[in-house]
């Protein structure tokens, strides 16, 4: 098996089979982490997004870099990109998301309604480094190359984040929000 920089190497000569090897090894992890920075909306545009500036910009990438840090940091901008262009409130998704428990009333899908509105509380760059980290399970080091930060920042981003959700959790502040959000 060829490894990914390799195969982006082929997909910056035009090389189509290379760059469907890699949307095939990419696609679970890309979708699942465009997914959770758009709590779940407009993925297939920004998964395609996403490869069109991978193919751009493949000519430009260094070689001697690890290739994932440089897909999610590129899949991470798309999002940032979005989010401006729609103007997004973090919240807006939580009051209309479909699935809403009124129906069900299943334990499972409140707690990931108010893990999702948790995450919608937190700043961008605390969503970035607690999603990264925990959903997506890369070291510190990764988190902070993808982002394009110090270590220690990310580590200062993950302490204030997890005290903003402790806070949160300790307030209620999900099921606020939510309830705000649909006022």
């Amino acid at each position: 098996m060829e490894a990914d920089e390799t195969l982006l190497a082929a997909v910056a000569v035009g090389d189509g089979a290379a760059l469907a090897e890699l949307c095939g090894r990419w696609q679970q992890p890309l979708v699942r982490l465009l997914a959770r920075q758009t709590a779940g909306r407009d993925v297939d545009d920004l998964y395609q997004e996403t490869w069109l500036r991978v193919v751009r910009a493949a000519g430009r990438f260094s070689r001697g870099r690890p290739f994932r840090p440089w897909l999610f940091q590129i899949a991470i901008n798309c999002c940032r990109d979005w989010a401006r262009r729609r103007r997004i409130d973090p919240l807006e998704h939580i009051a209309e998301a479909p699935g809403e428990p009124a129906d069900h009333g299943s334990a499972r899908v409140d707690a990931i309604l108010d893990a999702e509105r948790l995450l919608a509380t937190l700043p961008d760059a605390q969503r970035d480094v607690v999603i990264l980290r925990y959903y997506h399970d890369l070291p510190e080091d990764e988190v902070a190359e993808i982002l394009g930060c110090p270590p220690g920042t990310v580590k200062s981003r993950l302490h204030h984040a997890i005290a903003r959700l402790v806070a949160a959790v300790r307030t209620g502040a999900p099921r606020a929000a939510a309830r705000g959000a649909r006022a």
